[in-house]
């Protein structure tokens, strides 16, 4: 590719299933956003505690070609997520909602060994393997999933824990009340 060559920018739709085969492997760059209702992501549907009319993700995906000292120009994608998705809280085990708000970026490779040589180190792009026909809904999905936190919980202060009935304080006196199992030993071996 040609660095002066100036390469044509496509629009992409916002419709889902037109998300679900991008042309990553043609020599041109990709701009676009759109949003995604909570059932156009089934993965992330399945996570949901409510489905509000509204919830869902605004999505951006911008691709264009940097230079790379010793090699041909890489391929980098931008994409950003903003949202709101209601998760159990694990405090008081209610409805919360979860604000999303992340921005990612992906070098775009061709195979597999090529993801694999790329630096571990390097957090702030990660190795994405494309195709002419790469399900972009999917990579989006992913990148929610990995973005939910691990115990969805209200802002301090906003819920109180739940209380268990697992155990009742009548089997917390009786407990107190058992005999030490050593001391039923020193009784035995006394006899």
């Amino acid at each position: 590719m040609n660095r002066n060559q100036v390469l044509p920018q496509v629009e992409l739709s916002a419709e889902p299933s037109a998300l679900k085969k991008v042309d990553f492997c043609a020599p041109q760059s990709y701009t676009g956003s759109g949003f995604l209702s909570i059932p156009d992501l089934p993965r992330v549907a399945e996570e949901a505690s409510a489905i509000n009319p509204g919830d869902g993700f605004d999505w951006s995906v911008r691709t264009h070609f940097e230079d790379s000292p010793g090699s041909e120009p890489r391929q980098i994608l931008d994409l950003g997520l903003k949202g709101r998705l209601h998760l159990v809280c694990q405090r008081c085990l209610q409805d919360c909602a979860v604000d999303f708000d992340e921005s990612r970026r992906f070098i775009l490779v061709a195979t597999e060994e090529e993801a694999d040589s790329h630096p571990l180190e390097d957090e702030e792009q990660e190795p994405l393997v494309v195709s002419q026909h790469f399900n972009l809904l999917e990579t989006i999905e992913d990148e929610i999933l990995l973005s939910l936190p691990l115990i969805p919980k209200h802002p301090d202060g906003f819920c109180e824990p739940h209380a268990s009935t697992f155990g009742d304080e009548g089997v917390e006196e009786a407990s107190n009340e058992r005999e030490n199992p050593f001391n039923i030993l020193k009784n035995m071996k006394k006899n």
